[in-house]
């Protein structure tokens, strides 16, 4: 759980009790996700005391009464993203921006997924296909943001994409866009990082070294999609006339400056595309039948292992209120566990 900035650890709790409507399952494993780090960063505020993660598989143990859509023992991920439905963004099909919902998110102020058990409303929980292992599942919730912003992204069958940001939800689009066919690079800072990218994604994707990434290859792209919170000054020099910036990132305390004469004169579009709608969740699920969401899956880790696992993405916790990038990322996307058998 976080206790603080740049101090997290384990807590035995008792197993949550359930309520009408609500399904307990047992956690097979939970992704890291830049949120997880950003907070213990100290760029992400939480709520001290809380269990992190949100990127969740694992199988139904108990369903409280009035549940019908999943029962014991089915194979689920779960959709963190909650909503109350009844609000005026909700009955305007906008739920993904409803101001209702519990918490900021799951894992942020409200008990997240690192941990052997996690209790969920009904409607927050879809079964895996058959065919989805859960280290392929714990990429749905990731595939969900990229879907949604890449909707936003509106690219064009002869666009030229470029990802800015060699992570995760990065490398999660470059490889979305290769499998549709579309001219993608992606730019990563940190060498370590960049050269996971090369060795992970299709061929397709030019990953380009840190003094490429600012440099002439990015003069050409159509639509050029931010994964790193931290918008480049230059970011509209990256982009065609005509072109697209979409801002998918995000920090806390994140600003950018940019230049408005260009952004009119030059037609471009600024775009956030906001938090995923359920019916991106439900496509990222259905997608992932056939994506190979897996091979993006460099370290599984058990539960009590969960400094290894951050140091692995480049954070050094430095103790109570401290806490600091570590010297690189030696890993893509670490997946915590409390299913044994995944670490094996």
């Amino acid at each position: 759980m976080f206790e603080d900035v740049g101090l997290a650890g384990i807590q035995d709790r008792e197993v949550p009790s359930l309520g009408v409507g609500e399904v307990l399952v047992k956690v097979a494993a939970t992704g890291i996700c830049g949120t997880d780090r950003a907070i213990l960063l100290g760029e992400f505020p939480a709520r001290r005391g809380v269990v992190l993660g949100h990127e969740a598989v694992g199988a139904v143990a108990v369903v409280g009464s009035g549940v019908s859509s999943v029962a014991p023992g089915d194979r689920v991920v779960i959709n963190p993203t909650y909503y109350c439905g009844r609000c005026r963004p909700c009955r305007r099909g906008l739920p993904a921006h409803c101001p209702a919902k519990a918490g900021r998110e799951v894992g942020v102020d409200r008990d997240g997924t690192m941990a052997d058990f996690a209790v969920v409303p009904e409607r927050f929980v879809h079964r895996l296909p058959v065919s989805v292992s859960y280290r392929r599942g714990a990429l749905v919730e990731p595939l969900a943001c990229v879907l949604n912003n890449l909707r936003a992204a509106q690219p064009r069958w002869d666009d030229q994409v470029l990802v800015l940001g060699g992570g995760p939800i990065g490398a999660l689009c470059a490889m979305v866009l290769a499998r549709r066919g579309a001219r993608v690079a992606l730019a990563e800072r940190d060498p370590g990082r960049a050269e996971i990218a090369r060795r992970l994604l299709p061929r397709t994707v030019r990953v380009l070294a840190p003094e490429e990434a600012a440099g002439s290859e990015r003069q050409a792209s159509d639509v050029v999609i931010d994964t790193t919170g931290s918008v480049p000054v230059d970011v509209l020099s990256a982009v065609a006339a005509g072109g697209t910036v979409v801002v998918m990132g995000e920090r806390e305390a994140g600003v950018a400056t940019v230049p408005l004469r260009a952004l009119v004169t030059r037609g471009i579009r600024l775009v956030g595309a906001g938090p995923y709608r359920p019916t991106d969740f439900e496509l990222a699920v259905d997608l992932a039948r056939d994506l190979p969401l897996e091979e993006l899956v460099t370290h599984v880790l058990p539960l009590e292992r969960y400094t290894e696992a951050l140091a692995l993405l480049a954070v050094a916790p430095d103790g109570p209120g401290r806490s600091s990038p570590g010297r690189g990322y030696g890993a893509m996307k670490v997946l915590l566990a409390s299913d044994g058998s995944l670490t094996s």
